[in-house]
């Protein structure tokens, strides 16, 4: 069955940075594109970053770009966001996501989420 578990997330002062991780289960990592998406409160979940399966292919949300690094351990079927210089709007929910098209074109997988609050 698939899993994906998401871990890494807390509460930091703006500046500060997390590392999220995803562990992935269930299916083959390495034929799919994957993804970390955020919800914050009464807001519409968005794609935070997404990195196709094979050829490289990296998008970020323009507001993240410079600070956030995806990456991905196929070997290790981990999935990783590097965040720095965290902002008090990067507060969310943190969702992992893997998709068989492209750039996250759609998701067949989601995990249940880490929270991740940022305070000024």
């Amino acid at each position: 069955q698939p899993q994906l578990v998401e871990s890494g997330g807390g509460a930091v002062q703006a500046g500060g940075s997390l590392r999220l991780s995803c562990k992935v289960s269930g299916f083959a990592l390495d034929s799919y594109a994957v993804g970390w998406f955020r919800q914050a409160p009464g807001k519409e979940r968005e794609e935070v970053s997404c990195m196709s399966a094979n050829d490289g292919s990296i998008r970020y949300l323009d507001s993240v770009k410079d600070r956030f690094t995806i990456s991905r351990d196929n070997a290790k079927n981990r999935v990783y966001l590097q965040m720095n210089s965290l902002k008090p709007e990067d507060t969310g929910e943190y969702f992992c996501a893997a998709g068989p098209v492209g750039l996250c074109v759609t998701i067949d997988y989601w995990g249940l989420g880490t929270q991740v609050t940022v305070s000024s």
